[in-house]
């Protein structure tokens, strides 16, 4: 599993496209949160790294993979 990092773009698989702002600690449980900005919508969000983390079954998307993909540079660069 990628543990992702500051700056790191990473796209949802709804199809969004999120950058990761820093990993943060839970005070009341001590959980790492991700601390993201979608790049698509707008705003900032915060889900538990864990979660961030985990391999989603959404049928209705017809889909089964990591609920955040990494984006890499030079597929970023590819596409433009």
């Amino acid at each position: 599993m990628i543990r992702p990092s500051q700056g790191q773009k990473f796209k949802h698989f709804k199809g969004g496209i999120y950058k990761v702002h820093f990993i943060a600690k839970s005070a009341d449980t001590q959980d790492n949160i991700v601390c993201y900005e979608s790049l698509t919508h707008g705003g900032y969000w915060a889900r538990r790294l864990e979660e961030w983390q985990e391999t989603v079954d959404r049928p209705e998307y017809q889909y089964i993979g990591p609920r955040f993909a990494l984006i890499h540079e030079t597929d970023a660069k590819n596409k433009i």
